[in-house]
């Protein structure tokens, strides 16, 4: 047997990986880390293997450059002692130790003596393994680690189950001045190199397995590292020394655009959730150069999506304005200029998805720049007045104005297909996605009795943004001098506002109907979409009564969160996608829709909804998605098990439902910040907000819970900021 598949967890038979029946891996979590466009999953150990769901591995710019690693002590696995990621996110460390093992000279090395210490980082294409290895035995020891690898350079959608017809060519192994080089030659004339090498101590190659000879007296630690990189198209990396890479990755992290900001509750719980989701936001956030871009999520979404970006930018919007302004300048650059029905694009489209790797360079798959989503465009335009108003930056407004104009004029062209007045999509192509709004899954759009919808497909909340996006835009068109512009788009919005009642109402559900199809039939469903509508104001003051006493309901209210469809429907399936389960950022928009209202209580649950949940997945990081059973005494909530984690709207939520709890408006223009309403659940007594800037103004906010009300007192100010409260 080769020694790779003696004594291991995973043997390999054909081109099919198992895990063996007396294996000690006891569990399949993973433990993910980003840096720019390099992200890598691990398993505990800090081992990369090809088990699972297979998404372990490196990936640089959506190739998978390594696809196995595994540590060995003389060929044994070792045992784990702890591992975790940093509370930063940069640093993987892991704490090993040896079992009971026969050493070639026919000692017995007894479990525990050795205790191995791993540090995991990526900076700048390359991943940093620091290895110190201490005997705390009474003799000398001599032994090998050994370092098993590959390199499959899969595709991120071949990972994820797509097939290729063909498939590029793997080049022989190389070395060059101690390192070892994999290489691939995809069908696009990229050669891709893995480089790996092993420095600090002596060590030899052979089959794909590096062997580093290890001699310790005792009590003595012995340090070395493995460095990996990414290469592509001719580059050459140079790899700057562990430390120093490290330190250039926590300057930057404290720096960020969420760096200033410093929230602090009463509710230690609360801090942890909230910390957590700070940390996850930092590492997603990525340094372009239009700004900083959250990318989407670990694993399959390490990249710009538009959707994605800008509802996390409008979660985030009130302490780091930042983030809207760089989404907004790499959204407009990457705007549509043309018609191409492959890519559903059209002039003035905002991009649903950007992909970088060789499938999608092929164009095997439509997403190397694909628009197909019905409410990127929209969205982008209801940010940039969001931005406007929690900024006054009219000179970035008017910088970006043709790209507003061409949305604005997207949305009137393309959007409305048949001239109804709704924004309504279709695909253009069988390889494009079928449903283009926030539930993409293709059963996600259905009639009451479960029959799905036929198109062309005019979702709700669809609607509802682009009401939102006329009135914001209305104000920026009114400020920039454009005068008859702003006239139009407030009186559009308005005759919105009525047709969308009209078509979108009912009485039935006592909600907006999920949407309607192509023969303008409500799809009479009862789903988090018709939620998604309040924050836009489009729902008048009755309206808005009812739909959240619907979510209130445990039809939809789980006690873990605000399900996608209620209970009854009859494609509820809590463990489905989009068709029952609970997803943080769409509780997150629809409590935002309390924001302004005098009634809190939908905000206040939904805070304590996932508050609760926080406590019970891994270090408090809310995923993309969980499933929708209902709460029951005593039992966690339901993973989903392949919701990505950490996920950038995800990690927003906190702040955009405590910003609802808090009724907190910023109006940069006016200098004014309104509190309308604040309330808070019992498990937070106390909120402090400190350096909160709207302008050149800055201050800290202390909320106190009373038991009839919430009082606010100014712990500091600095320049001309007013405060109105409003109870």
């Amino acid at each position: 047997m080769p020694l790779n598949q003696q004594d291991t967890d995973v043997v390999k038979l054909g081109e099919r990986f198992y895990i063996r029946a007396d294996s000690s891996l006891a569990d399949g979590r993973t433990l993910p880390l980003l840096h720019k466009d390099t992200f890598a999953v691990f398993d505990r150990y800090g081992d990369i293997q090809p088990i699972g769901l297979g998404q372990q591995g490196l990936f640089h710019e959506e190739t998978r450059y390594l696809s196995r690693f595994e540590m060995r002590i003389t060929a044994h696995k070792p045992l784990l002692l702890s591992s975790s990621v940093q509370e930063d996110n940069i640093v993987l460390s892991v704490d090993l130790t040896n079992p009971d093992i026969e050493l070639p000279s026919g000692n017995l090395l007894s479990h525990g003596t050795l205790h191995i210490h791993r540090n995991k980082f990526l900076a700048e294409g390359a991943c940093f393994d620091q290895i110190a290895i201490r005997n705390f035995g009474a003799d000398v020891l001599e032994m090998e680690l050994s370092f098993t690898f590959a390199a499959d350079f899969a595709d991120i959608f071949e990972v994820r189950g797509q097939r290729r017809e063909r498939q590029g060519r793997h080049l022989p192994q190389e070395t060059d001045h101690g390192w070892i080089i994999l290489s691939y030659e995809g069908l696009d004339q990229i050669i891709r190199r893995t480089r790996i090498r092993c420095s600090g101590v002596p060590s030899r190659t052979e089959s794909g397995i590096i062997f580093v000879p290890v001699r310790l007296e005792p009590h003595q630690e012995l340090a070395f590292s493995i460095d990996l990189t990414c290469e592509s198209d001719g580059t050459h990396s140079v790899v700057p020394p562990w430390d120093e890479a490290l330190h250039g990755i926590r300057k930057v992290r404290q720096h960020s655009a969420l760096a200033d900001i410093d929230i602090h509750t009463s509710n230690e719980q609360f801090n942890d959730w909230l910390n957590r989701s700070r940390a996850d936001l930092n590492m997603l956030l990525a340094e372009t150069k239009f700004g900083p871009y959250p990318y989407a999520g670990v694993p399959w979404f390490s990249t710009v999506f538009g959707r994605d970006g800008i509802i996390t930018a409008l979660e985030l919007l009130w302490i780091a304005p930042d983030i809207a302004r760089g989404v907004l300048s790499h959204l407009a650059a990457l705007q549509a200029t043309e018609v191409d029905p492959e890519r559903d694009a059209e002039p003035g489209k905002i991009l649903h998805e950007l992909r970088k790797g060789e499938m999608a360079r092929l164009r095997e798959v439509p997403f190397g720049r694909y628009y197909g989503s019905v409410d990127s465009t929209p969205l982008f335009l209801l940010l940039a007045g969001a931005y406007y108003e929690r900024t006054a930056d009219k000179e970035f407004l008017q910088s970006i104005w043709p790209n507003l104009r061409a949305a604005l004029e997207w949305i009137e062209l393309y959007g409305d297909l048949d001239g109804d007045g709704f924004v309504e999509y279709a695909r253009k192509t069988e390889s494009g996605l079928l449903q283009q709004g926030w539930k993409d899954s293709q059963d996600s759009i259905f009639h009451t009795d479960g029959r799905l919808a036929e198109g062309p497909l005019a979702l709700a909340e669809v609607q509802a943004y682009v009401y939102a996006a006329k009135l914001g835009i209305s104000l920026v068109a009114e400020d920039l001098g454009e005068h008859e512009l702003a006239k139009r788009l407030s009186s559009e919005a308005e005759t919105l506002r009525h047709q969308f009642s009209d078509f979108f109402w009912s009485d039935e559900l006592g909600m907006f109907a999920l949407a309607l199809d192509g023969e303008k039939r409500q799809c009479r469903v009862r789903s988090s979409n018709a939620g998604q509508c309040l924050f836009t104001g489009i729902a008048s003051k009755t309206q808005a009564s009812q739909i959240m006493q619907s979510f209130l309901a445990p039809e939809l209210s789980s006690g873990w969160g605000i399900r996608t469809i209620a209970s009854d429907e009859k494609r509820y399936n809590p463990m489905s996608y989009h068709n029952g389960s609970i997803w943080p950022h769409d509780n997150a928009l629809i409590a935002f829709g309390c924001k302004d209202m005098s009634e809190k209580e939908l905000a206040l649950r939904t805070l304590t909804s996932l508050l609760d949940m926080s406590l019970f997945v891994d270090r408090n990081r809310l995923p993309e998605l969980i499933c929708g059973f209902p709460r029951l005494p005593g039992k966690a909530p339901t993973l989903y098990p392949v919701a990505c984690a950490p996920q950038a709207w995800a990690a927003g939520a906190i702040f955009m439902i405590l910003q609802a709890c808090l009724g907190l408006s910023i109006d940069a223009r006016a200098s004014k910040i309104r509190l309308h309403h604040t309330a808070l659940p019992a498990s937070l007594q106390r909120v402090e907000i400190r350096n909160l800037r709207v302008g050149a103004a800055s201050l800290d906010l202390a909320f106190e819970r009373y038991s009839e009300s919430v009082g606010v007192n100014i712990l500091r100010r600095t320049g001309n900021v007013e405060i109105l409260a409003q109870r």
